[in-house]
């Protein structure tokens, strides 16, 4: 059986990862996965992706026949592109219901399998130290906040033992991102993300004080 410290740091870890990598695409991936299994919607994804390819095929050729020099080849590829569009549209459509089913089933499974569980743990565990701090180490008001709240005085509580590996994992992955820009000289994933969204925050025009004039 794993000892629980190494379980509280790997849900701790597990947590940290879902929210650098955002809940959507957690999803997103999962989902992915899911249709390359051998599930019941695995077939309408593949059928989805050659369908999705097709239609950019058709429309490239589209765009490459003239409808007043060869009508009948343009009149072909449309319908063509007509019939797979359509087809495409009602397998997409099938699929986003399931995936909305799919995602709600997996966002309950990923809280109950991290933040219930660490729910579950602080509470049965509150009273189990995790590891005893030895005797005079550190005054009292230190040993009181380390056992808090309701784990024997000296030890270590699950619950600082959780904030302690939340705090270290977020440090660690600061440092993981300062390597990663010094080296690659290029913003983290998540940073990129950020800019990008502020960038586009700033090119929004206000319209609010439009008709408003400055008072000096």
């Amino acid at each position: 059986m794993p000892s629980l410290l190494l379980v509280v740091f790997i849900l701790q870890l597990l947590l940290h990862i879902i929210n650098t990598v955002g809940v959507s695409t957690v999803n997103d991936l999962l989902w992915i996965l899911y249709n390359k299994l051998p599930t019941p919607t695995s077939g309408s994804a593949q059928k989805a992706q050659k369908l999705k390819k097709e239609i950019v095929q058709l429309k490239r050729e589209l765009g490459n026949t003239s409808p007043q020099d060869n009508f009948s080849k343009w009149a072909k590829l449309d319908r063509q592109h007509n019939k797979a569009m359509a087809d495409f549209q009602k397998i997409d459509g099938s699929l986003r219901t399931h995936q909305a089913t799919f995602t709600s089933a997996v966002s309950t499974l990923r809280w109950l399998g991290t933040q219930g569980l660490r729910f579950i743990l602080q509470f049965w565990f509150a009273k189990s130290p995790m590891f005893w701090v030895p005797a005079g180490w550190v005054p009292y008001y230190a040993e009181w906040i380390l056992s808090f709240p309701r784990a024997p005085l000296g030890s270590v509580s699950i619950n600082v033992w959780g904030i302690a590996c939340a705090s270290m994992i977020a440090l660690a992955a600061e440092g993981i991102s300062a390597v990663w820009v010094l080296f690659t000289h290029r913003p983290t994933p998540a940073a990129q993300r950020e800019k990008e969204h502020m960038a586009f925050k700033a090119d929004q025009t206000p319209t609010a004080g439009l008709g408003e004039k400055k008072e000096l």
